[in-house]
């Protein structure tokens, strides 16, 4: 997986490509490969091995999301950004829900209905 590793100090981000398994964590520091640097507080200085990378690539690394738009913003890959922010759910449309509460309510009432015409057989005091 081909992923940004932070190693500025406090307050002074500056991120390294790596490329590391899935499995590791990125504060871990464990990593099979430098590949690159970014630098987003010098005008977001971006210092990548541009065919290092599309090898990794072909080779079935993945990339996470934001070094995907990283890799399209310097025309090393082509494609379309992906989002990294998540979207908020659209609220959940309650009409199917209560419109098949109101259709098992509706049944409901047919089989007391039913129920109640039944006449009930008189037994005899002895």
């Amino acid at each position: 997986m081909i992923r940004l590793q932070r190693v500025g100090r406090k307050n002074v981000p500056i991120f390294r490509v790596v490329l590391t398994d899935k499995r590791n964590s990125t504060k871990s520091g464990k990593y099979l490969e430098a590949l690159g640097a970014y630098d987003p507080r010098k005008n977001g200085i971006k210092q990548f091995s541009a065919d290092r990378i599309k090898h990794l690539m072909s080779m079935g690394a993945k990339v996470t999301d934001t070094m995907h738009n990283l890799l399209l913003s310097e025309k090393i890959i082509t494609g379309k950004k992906i989002n990294v922010l998540p979207r908020k759910s659209p609220p959940k449309n309650k009409e199917p829900a209560s419109g098949a509460s109101e259709a098992s309510k509706a049944s409901e009432e047919v089989k007391v209905e039913e129920k109640k015409e039944e006449p009930v057989p008189e037994t005899p005091k002895a």
